[in-house]
């Protein structure tokens, strides 16, 4: 399993020492990018994602969630993205911008609890994440949407890359998601408001 610890829940007065503490243990940094408009909620943007990327090799995974993502991506490469994510609800153009995403990194697709697989069936081949997301973006800490596990068994048979989730991973559900055909965890709570970010992370590992 490859978990990735959600900066949305670490300290943002010191990043660079959150990411330090993290980055023995973890296998990519997940980067929460919210606009206040597709989301209620707003984090950061490109020049903090460029400011910390001197701090790690780890990967950076770009989740996006932002209205007119097309306007947005490429500062986010030129600000040391390995994939970005957008969601298929912010563009009115998905297969266009994918294609664009791609000719400069890896590209990923989420889906809010809501929307349906049927969003991405025709881009299925051309992502190498899909992101489903566990709980309703925009704010950390919230509770695992159970429902959730089926839509990933049914995406497992549509998706030959990474399936990921987001949203109220713990040591309790994770076995869950991995049996269900999960590759990647996303994981901000559980991590950073832990007392040993190692042995948080390491109980993900299953």
């Amino acid at each position: 399993m490859i978990v990735a610890p959600s900066l949305l829940s670490a300290d943002f007065s010191k990043l660079g020492e959150e990411i330090k503490k993290v980055e023995p243990y973890a296998d990519w940094i997940h980067l929460d990018i919210m606009d206040g408009h597709f989301v209620p909620n707003i984090t950061i943007g490109a020049i903090v994602v460029k400011s910390i990327r001197k701090v790690t090799i780890l990967p950076f995974d770009v989740h996006l969630m932002v209205s007119e993502p097309e306007k947005h991506y490429m500062d986010f490469v030129k600000a040391g993205a390995d994939i970005i994510t957008v969601h298929a609800e912010a563009t009115h153009s998905l297969y266009r911008l994918i294609k664009e995403i791609k000719k400069h990194c890896k590209v990923g697709v989420a889906l809010n609890p809501a929307t349906p697989l049927s969003m991405i069936e025709n881009v299925v081949d051309e992502i190498d994440l899909l992101l489903i997301m566990t709980v309703e973006p925009g704010f950390g800490g919230q509770k695992f949407i159970e429902s959730m596990v089926e839509k990933v068994k049914k995406a497992r048979k549509m998706m030959n890359g990474y399936i990921s989730v987001d949203g109220g991973i713990n040591a309790k559900n994770v076995k869950t998601v991995k049996k269900a055909g999960v590759d990647v965890v996303v994981a901000g709570s559980y991590i950073f408001k832990s007392k040993n970010y190692k042995k948080a992370i390491e109980s993900l590992r299953v």
